[in-house]
């Protein structure tokens, strides 16, 4: 070299990214969101936007978490504002196991590792379990997040059907018949059973034996994500899959929709070797989540009527949920079909054949809506027929005349198709990555 400067990798093609050829071959699964641009867009005031999944916090009382923090900086401040334990604190996995035992798990705070987040529990067992072309098995549709995780480590996803009762047992049975066929090595079932992100249907009480007694005899671990099971609109609460099966289900939860999800406080209740091996994983990935915001949500559950709080969020998010169902029964043309959330935030939207939603969605936000489209949600490139709705964050008036605006799109691209024909859907290579608005 006659220069001080490193060499470039010659390969004989013209990259726009001069490390293209330095990225490990798991980068490939990192796929971008094919919506994402139009959020910076769909942000503005004019806009309604019934795509993000971001929780309503109006009815948290600021004033009181105010003056707790400022206590927590005033009396611990040298703790909260110090390196910590990757395990978490042990006040806040102690609350954790009091939250959990309301559906009907029995935990010891030992087996209980507080994450950035659920997202950051899901990644860590997600790069513990699975080696580039392992299966995972999921429902179709499943959360974004998710199978971004799942991408990025090389796992296939293979999707099992759901209906107004969740996942389907029958087809679990065959997607696992199938795989141990196919010589395939299935690592878990990733299950989202309460008030479902994004189809919202929940799975009965009566399946979730059948569910884990599949799992059981098949050797399969299953991964049950349930950020939403304390926002069932009557106030019931159901059996966690966890509680059925404490050896072979790994638990994940959030404080991000039941108190504040900029605070990223989640976290993963695992059988106990598991345990050892995700705060490893915590270690590398974080080396420890912030003690700060842990003892925030700490003292907050300590010194605040938590459970009377969820009560607030569920009523807003019930009525939100009854102004959606009710605009989607009024304007929405003959022809879409839709779910009937108990709980949770969304919406699944199915259009009549002929119309593609992710086609849509730019002439929606220039006719002021957004959604997330139904593509995003699957692995294989299915759910061009499909959309998510999402109600928990405009006011029941911005969701009606939300629901307005899409329906006159709709029915435009139903003029569309019935004039022209119908476009074939496009397949996308894989799951779309999720932003701050999608998830």
């Amino acid at each position: 070299m006659t220069e001080n400067r490193p060499a470039k990798p010659q390969t004989g093609r013209n990259n726009l990214d001069p490390h293209l050829d330095r990225y490990a071959a798991r980068t490939a699964g990192m796929t971008a969101s094919e919506i994402r641009a139009l959020f910076a867009v769909a942000s503005r005031p004019e806009v309604v936007s019934l795509a993000g999944g971001m929780p309503n916090l109006a009815a948290l009382p600021l004033d009181t978490l105010s003056a707790q923090v400022g206590e927590i900086i005033a009396e611990e401040g040298l703790v909260a504002l110090q390196y910590g334990s990757a395990h978490g604190i042990p006040a806040l996995r102690d609350q954790i196991c009091e939250i959990m035992a309301l559906e009907g798990i029995k935990a010891h705070p030992d087996d209980v590792v507080v994450t950035v987040g659920s997202q950051m529990g899901l990644d860590m067992v997600t790069r513990l379990f699975c080696d580039p072309g392992d299966v995972v098995i999921a429902e179709g549709p499943s959360y974004v997040g998710a199978l971004g995780s799942f991408s990025a480590y090389q796992a296939n996803v293979v999707h099992v059907a759901m209906d107004e009762h969740g996942l389907v047992p029958e087809g679990l049975r065959e997607a696992l018949r199938q795989a141990e066929k196919a010589g395939q090595r299935v690592k878990f079932l990733y299950t989202i059973p309460n008030f479902h992100n994004p189809a919202g249907v929940t799975l009965s009480v009566e399946r979730r034996p059948e569910i884990v007694e599949i799992c059981r005899e098949h050797g399969v671990l299953i991964i049950e994500d349930n950020p939403y099971g304390l926002l069932g609109f009557d106030g019931q609460t159901y059996p966690a899959l966890r509680s059925l099966d404490p050896d072979n289900v790994v638990y994940l939860g959030s404080f991000s929709k039941t108190f504040a999800s900029g605070l990223r406080v989640g976290w993963v209740l695992a059988p106990h070797a598991v345990r050892e091996k995700l705060v490893l994983a915590a270690e590398s990935a974080t080396l420890c989540p912030p003690t700060f915001n842990q003892m925030i949500v700490s003292r907050y559950l300590a010194t605040h009527d938590w459970k009377g709080q969820i009560k607030k969020f569920r009523e807003n998010y019930r009525e939100r949920r009854d102004a959606m169902l009710s605009a989607l029964h009024q304007y929405l043309p003959p022809g879409c079909s839709w779910t009937n959330p108990d709980g949770g935030f969304y919406v699944w939207v199915t259009v009549p054949e002929g119309v593609d939603t992710k086609a849509m969605l730019p002439r929606a936000v220039t006719a002021r809506v957004a959604y997330a489209s139904g593509t995003g949600f699957y692995a294989d490139g299915f759910g061009s027929r499909q959309m998510r709705l999402s109600y928990c964050y405009p006011t029941p008036e911005r969701i009606r005349e939300g629901v307005r605006r899409l329906a006159a799109v709709l029915e435009s691209e139903m003029d569309l198709s019935r004039t022209f024909g119908s476009v074939k859907a496009r397949t996308i290579p894989g799951p779309e990555t999720p932003s701050p608005d999608t998830v």
